[in-house]
């Protein structure tokens, strides 16, 4: 005998305890890209096939996500899904109206994204209802699971609420001095995700790396707070190959999360004309670009360049915004360019529909960009940078060259390993069929892996695998 591998099915990577808590088959999530491009349609594809999906409510209305909630809470019944909570710095009152949301329709579930420190609305949404189960065990009916790329805002996630928030809670009447307490024995988040250098908001940081260092982290806080419930880490950023899940899983990742093949599949909610464009990206096809939620502080995320002025046409739009007091001091070049090439508008007329879309979403920005010029030119600058991931999203033909499509080198790397396959076409790119391609050629990986380290050398054909089409990948998993 040359060497012996034994069995590894896709259901055995990750944590089991993850995919037991859950309710899943496969310990693999779609994360919540904004604007609905993680769609209500992937994640009703993602949960039947025992898959975990978060529908992307950041940058949506109350109403659209609201209207989101009723469709999913009456098609998927008991099938786990989540929604997407993420911080929102400039509109405090939109963070809190979508967490109020999520409680009154009894959401348990949410991906908590782009967070520089705990608030309120989202503590406020971890412990209500918090209690003792009939065994005396404290039981937190809403779960978190954060999306993190920095050790100090993980630390946050992983110890219990800050007493101060606690606090302000009970002092509010949203939980009782009973409540406050018992939170103080559970963490905000059980399960943390070490984001790489993914699409959209990300510190483009290199998983081998941060993982490790979330994991050591983990660690750390299991033994410093002795949580009944150990403390979880999973990995996003870069994952768009079997090689790269078998890497994650065997760093120790307790479950994987997927972001930009997924945007590329037909179930998001993006539009053919992206899809398409995704299909053509290689690794270097990105760039870094204002963020629309956070732009007054300098925050970027990352988008594909190829076959858009977006990353180049924000970039100096933020130069623009740094550099002067007001619309109404702008050099006549500077003009010229915001109110031609990305407004199509007057910065007057530009100002009059963003201020009626503010009025609708939150008066208090409205009322502040009236006293201050720096402000109001930062709202008008914002809706362009907002504006353009939803023409994307459309399909606006006229705005092509404006198309903001969040995305990360993983694209490159997925495009590599379907060329030549069925795969390579947009149009055969289903989420579950990706997903399901990835884990089981990850388990390949690494049934492969343990035969080299004894010695034996397949060919690399056979070791890197090739997708496999739906027919085959349902043999293959059910045999």
């Amino acid at each position: 005998m040359a060497g012996f591998a034994p069995a590894l099915r896709p259901e055995q990577l990750g944590d089991g305890t993850f995919c037991s808590d859950h309710r899943l088959r496969y310990a693999y999530v779609a994360g919540a890209m904004a604007n609905g491009i993680a769609s209500t349609r992937l994640v009703e594809a993602m949960g039947r096939a025992g898959m975990l999906g978060f529908f992307g409510a950041a940058g949506l209305s109350l109403e659209r996500i609201e209207a989101a909630i009723v469709q999913l809470t009456a098609s998927m019944m008991d099938t786990p899904y989540g929604f997407n909570l993420i911080h929102s710095p400039n509109e405090p009152e939109l963070e809190a109206g979508v967490a109020d949301l999520y409680l009154r329709h009894g959401i348990r579930l949410v991906e908590a994204s782009a967070y520089l420190r705990l608030t309120l609305p989202l503590v406020r949404y971890r412990v209500s209802g918090i209690g003792r189960d009939a065994e005396g065990r404290v039981v937190a009916p809403n779960r978190v699971v954060a999306k993190v790329s920095r050790v100090e805002v993980a630390s946050q996630f992983f110890s219990p609420p800050p007493a101060e928030l606690l606090v302000e809670l009970v002092r509010r009447g949203d939980i009782t001095q009973d409540q406050a307490e018992l939170a103080a024995s559970v963490p905000v988040a059980q399960d943390l995700t070490a984001e790489a250098d993914s699409g959209g908001h990300t510190d483009n940081r290199p998983l081998v790396t941060l993982l490790p260092t979330m994991l050591a982290l983990r660690d750390r806080m299991q033994e410093k707070h002795g949580y009944a419930q150990p403390l979880r880490v999973g990995a996003a950023g870069g994952l768009s190959t079997p090689a790269a899940l078998a890497a994650a899983f065997s760093m120790g990742a307790a479950y994987v999360l997927t972001g930009s093949v997924n945007q590329a599949c037909t179930e998001s909610g993006s539009c053919d004309a992206v899809r398409t464009m995704l299909a053509q990206a290689g690794q270097a096809d990105v760039a870094m670009a204002p963020a629309a939620d956070m732009f007054e502080m300098g925050v970027r995320v990352q988008v594909l360049k190829r076959g858009t002025m977006f990353p180049m046409r924000a970039g100096r739009l933020y130069d623009i915004y740094r550099a002067h007091a007001g619309l109404e001091g702008l050099p006549e070049a500077d003009r010229e360019f915001v109110e031609k090439q990305l407004l199509r508008a007057t910065v007057d007329e530009a100002w009059q529909s963003t201020r009626q879309f503010f009025l609708k979403r939150d008066a208090s920005q409205v009322e502040r960009a009236e006293r201050d010029p720096k402000h109001k030119m930062a709202l008008v600058f914002r809706s362009y940078l907002g504006l353009s991931s939803r023409w994307a999203n459309a399909g606006e033909a006229s705005r092509a060259m404006d198309y903001q499509v969040w995305c990360g080198p993983a694209m490159g790397a997925f495009n590599e390993w379907t060329r030549g396959s069925f795969l390579e076409k947009p149009e055969n790119r289903q989420v579950v069929v990706v997903g399901q391609n990835l884990l089981y050629g990850a388990a390949m990986q690494l049934r492969h892996q343990h035969l080299r380290a004894q010695g034996v050398q397949l060919p690399a054909g056979v070791a890197h695998g090739r997708p496999l089409d739906p027919f085959e990948l349902s043999k293959a998993l059910n045999s």
